[in-house]
């Protein structure tokens, strides 16, 4: 039996990579989006190609990445990798994937909490005015 790859599972992973949270996501995907709708998304095997078209956008990498990754792979190969040198210290930060995702958007992230904080602080003004 062939191994499917999980899209939902991907999208979590990618999304965590980041530092994302399901709330800027949903946020970033448009109005009709939640939280909860995007935890129902991430535990999709399959997902729409529109909808991760959209989705890989928001967090700026191939939609290929997402459609594709696959978890088991990856740590095989890491292992391989590792398991044929006495130390780490021969492979850079350019071979760890989560590393360069971060630091590409790390400004997004930043952003993002920041919206999130004065989304937080403008709810509060408003609950206190009424």
């Amino acid at each position: 039996m062939e191994h499917q790859i999980h899209q939902g599972r991907n999208v979590k992973r990618f999304r965590e990579m980041l530092g994302i949270k399901q709330e800027v996501l949903a946020f970033d995907l448009g109005d009709n989006w939640t939280q909860k709708k995007i935890s129902l998304l991430e535990k999709k095997e399959i997902i729409d190609t529109c909808l991760l078209e959209e989705i890989s956008k928001v967090l700026a990498i191939p939609v290929e990445a997402i459609k594709q990754f696959d978890s088991e792979k990856a740590l095989s190969l890491i292992s391989t990798i590792y398991s044929d040198t006495p130390t780490q210290e021969y492979y850079p930060n350019y071979l760890d994937p989560i590393a360069i995702l971060v630091e590409l958007h790390k400004e997004k992230i930043i952003l993002y909490e920041r919206i999130i904080k004065e989304k937080e602080e403008m709810m509060n003004r408003l609950e206190k005015l009424i």
